[in-house]
């Protein structure tokens, strides 16, 4: 082919209006040593805490250790692509992470990266890993119900929205099955959901996954997956990166809530990180600054002023015990961070009382301020109750004679824990909560068989959907029980205990 000579003129001229004849500076570190996810540099005297710094082979690390001459790194791929005396160039952006609606029904990386094979993202933000969390002057009191749908955790241990509730017991007692109830719940109601996935095993989180895409809600849901198999950097950022992508939504005057499952595999990803790069091991061979790695995190939940919107962020981190051992290291610095716990015993669990919640431990420091007017006037006295219950009932074993009022309140206790079993998967709107815990503190579970107390519950339900659905609407639209709904509801049970019993 020929080429024109204007067209070579004109390649020429636009080579020497590109050409720049100063000099650019860039800061480039040497490798001295790689292994095990993390890498220490030589220079990179200007590099910033948590900066991105740019290896070769396109695997990015960022800067944990800054020391006198060198730069511990945390590599975010694979360590096998890096080698000693690479050059490392810094990047000047501090670690961030994708974020937007795009990510909405999708499994990602803590780097935003896919992993459901649905395609590259496209999302139209991206928010730094860590920031500093809202002052006191940026927030309001947490005075919005989150509703789990499990009516022993909404009626006697209210979560709020913008709280911090801590979910706590050993492995295999439903911790996890507590906050998928809970995502579950909130179909429908404008909230966006994050589960992040720590150290667990890949058919874990896919059936988490499964199981939220078969009952549509992973609509309004993000996961972020760090299994086990995954290198330690990338379990100790997933929880930053699945509250990044939360923020954006919550600084948009939105509501989100946040599951970190779970934080003390978060802590051991930490604490092996740390020992890499030879910080002084303390308490169980955390490094000092382990509580400051879930407070910073923590910290971010938050419901904000109307002047910024109005977004809440609710955190819910899920914390695994050795042996029912709140007093271990983690467990109590989590316990001190966070605006109450919910304890799942073993033996509750193992005797068949599922969700398996320790009445006695857990706490919410919010109360009745994340509760419904009507959740309120049924529920105030229930806690109390049931914790009263469970020590009457410790003391029965001893087959000590009881008085006819102690045997009564046995016997209304022991109806009450049946009533508040509920199988997984099953969340359960206010206004039937409500109306299941009325009937039980007034007395009309009293004459019942225990194996009857579950098909009561739902016999009366299901007759006030088809004969007084009034009543029910009449709760959900008042959010309260006044004293003519109270009326019709009260003559409603005894109109179907006439057929039941």
């Amino acid at each position: 082919m020929a080429i024109q000579a204007d067209e070579v003129t004109k390649v020429l001229k636009s080579r020497i209006e590109d050409f720049k004849t100063g000099a650019e500076l860039t800061e480039v570190g040497e490798v001295l040593k790689v292994g095990d996810g993390v890498a220490v540099i030589y220079g990179l005297r200007n590099a910033m805490a948590g900066e991105l710094l740019k290896f070769p082979n396109e695997v990015y690390g960022i800067a944990f250790n800054l020391e006198t001459d060198v730069v511990g790194a945390v590599l975010m791929g694979e360590t096998r692509n890096v080698h000693e005396g690479d050059a490392v160039h810094l990047t000047g952006r501090i670690a961030e992470v994708p974020t937007g609606k795009e990510l909405l029904g999708r499994v990602v990386s803590p780097l935003g990266i896919p992993l459901d094979g649905k395609g590259p993202l496209k999302a139209s933000a991206t928010r730094r890993l860590e920031i500093k969390a809202p002052g006191v002057v940026q927030r309001q009191p947490v005075k919005e119900p989150l509703q789990t749908g499990i009516k022993a955790i909404d009626c006697m241990i209210p979560i709020g929205r913008g709280q911090r509730e801590l979910i706590i017991g050993d492995r295999q007692t439903g911790k996890t099955a507590v906050a998928i109830d809970a995502i579950l719940n909130l179909k429908g109601k404008n909230v966006t959901c994050v589960y992040v996935a720590i150290g667990q095993k890949q058919s874990t989180v896919a059936q988490v996954v499964r199981t939220l895409e078969e009952r549509g809600a992973l609509g309004y849901c993000i996961i972020v997956s760090a299994t086990a198999s995954d290198p330690a950097p990338l379990q100790y950022i997933a929880p930053y990166a699945g509250c990044a992508m939360a923020e954006e939504f919550t600084y948009n005057g939105g509501h989100t809530l946040v599951v970190y499952d779970d934080l003390s595999k978060q802590a051991v990803a930490y604490r092996e990180l740390s020992l890499l790069l030879r910080r002084p091991p303390g308490r169980e061979a955390y490094p000092g600054d382990v509580f400051y790695l879930h407070s910073r995190l923590l910290e971010r939940a938050c419901k904000l002023n109307e002047k910024l919107g109005g977004g809440s962020l609710t955190a819910l981190p899920i914390i695994e015990t050795q042996a029912g051992d709140v007093t271990a290291y983690i467990p109590t610095n989590v316990i001190s961070i966070t605006d109450g716990q919910i304890f799942l015993e073993s033996n509750l669990f193992y005797s068949g009382i599922r969700p398996a919640i320790n009445v006695g431990i857990s706490v919410s420091r919010v109360g009745g301020n994340a509760q419904t007017k009507a959740t309120k006037k049924v529920a105030g006295k229930l806690k109390l109750d049931m914790a009263q219950y469970n020590e009457l009932a410790a003391f029965a074993q001893f087959g000590a004679e009881l008085d006819k009022a102690s045997m009564a309140q046995l016997n209304r206790g022991a109806r009450l824990v049946e009533l508040l079993k509920q199988p997984q998967y099953s969340p359960m709107e206010m206004e039937e909560q409500v109306v299941s815990i009325f009937a039980g503190n007034n007395g009309y579970l009293d004459p019942l068989p225990l194996d009857k107390v579950k098909a009561f519950e739902s016999g009366l339900l299901s007759f006030l959907k088809s004969k007084h659905p009034e009543v029910l609407k009449d709760i959900k639209a008042k959010n309260d029980l006044p004293d003519d709904t109270k009326t019709q509801l009260t003559a409603a049970i005894e109109e179907f205990s006439k057929t039941f019993y």
